[in-house]
C-alpha cells in the first residue's frame, strides 16, 4: 500500500513538473471551457435540452409573433438552473489603522523570619558577610513592552462578468458561479466570481453587484511569466515560514 502511495505521490510530482515545464516554454494555456463546477462544491442539477425544431413556425394569423417565441413582457431575468446573468464589480475599499501599546510592571517583594529552626547563629558564621534574618527572601521583579502598528490599504477592481446559475435553493435564492480568462502574450488574467444571489436583487437588465452577493468569492489574478518573477521562489518561502528569527 505504501508503495503505491509513493508511486501515485511521485507520479503527481513529475506531472506538476511536467506541466510546469510546459508552461515555462509555450506560456500559460487557458482551461478548458465547462460547467464551474469547481467553484463552489455543491449538487447540481442539468436541464434538459429542448427539442430542436426542424422547421420555422409560421406566425399566427393577422400576427407577426410566431407560436413559442419568448415575449417582450416576459421576465427575462435569471432565475433557472443554466440561465446566465450579469455581476458588476465595483470595489473601491479603503481601510486605515493605527494602534500604539505600552505596558510597564514593577515588582519588589522582601520577606524576614525571626527564627529558622534555631539555626540564626549557624547561618551568621556561614555567610562571612553576616547574615540578617529580616532580609532573608527578597525578590525584585520589572517588565517593560511597548508595541505600534499601523494598517493602510487601498484598493481598487472594476470589472464586470457572466456567471451561471448553478443551483437554485429551497427559498428561491441561486447559487451562481462565473469564470472568466483572457489571454495576452505569455500572461493569463483570470477572474473568478461564485456566491449566493437573491431573485429580487437582479435588476430588469439582467445583473447583480457584487454587494448584493452572499458568500461572495471574488478572484482576481494572473498566471505567466510575469507572475512567475514577481513570485518568491518556493525554497525561499519555505525557510521564510518555518524560520525561528
Amino acid at each position: 500500500m505504501r508503495k503505491l502511495v509513493l508511486a501515485a505521490a511521485v507520479s503527481a510530482a513529475s506531472l506538476g513538473a511536467c506541466s510546469t515545464a510546459v508552461e515555462a516554454v509555450r506560456g500559460p494555456q487557458l482551461a478548458p471551457i465547462g460547467y464551474p463546477a469547481a467553484l463552489v462544491p455543491t449538487q447540481q442539477a442539468y436541464m434538459a435540452a429542448p427539442a430542436m425544431r426542424t422547421e420555422s413556425t409560421p406566425a399566427s394569423a393577422n400576427s407577426l409573433w410566431r407560436v413559442g417565441a419568448r415575449t417582450f413582457f416576459g421576465d427575462q431575468r435569471a432565475r433557472h438552473v443554466g440561465d446566465i446573468l450579469t455581476v458588476r464589480i465595483d470595489i473601491d475599499d479603503r481601510a486605515q489603522t493605527q494602534n500604539t501599546t505600552q505596558r510597564s510592571r514593577s515588582n519588589d517583594a522582601s520577606t524576614g523570619v525571626s527564627n529558622f529552626f534555631g539555626l540564626e547563629s549557624s547561618l551568621g558564621r556561614a555567610f562571612p558577610g553576616g547574615f540578617d534574618p529580616a532580609k532573608m527572601v527578597g525578590l525584585e521583579g520589572e517588565t517593560n513592552a511597548s508595541g505600534s502598528g499601523s494598517v493602510n490599504r487601498s484598493e481598487k477592481v472594476s470589472l464586470t462578468i457572466a456567471a451561471v446559475v448553478t443551483e437554485v435553493l429551497a427559498n428561491g435564492n441561486m447559487v451562481i458561479q462565473g469564470r472568466q480568462e483572457v489571454r495576452t502574450n505569455r500572461e493569463v488574467r483570470e477572474l473568478t466570481v461564485a456566491g449566493i444571489v437573491r431573485p429580487e436583487d437582479i435588476s430588469s437588465a439582467n445583473s447583480i453587484n457584487h454587494t448584493q452577493i452572499a458568500e461572495a468569492r471574488i478572484s482576481y489574478g494572473g498566471r505567466g511569466d510575469i507572475s512567475r518573477m514577481q513570485a518568491t521562489p518556493a525554497a525561499q518561502s519555505l525557510v521564510e515560514r518555518f524560520s525561528p528569527f
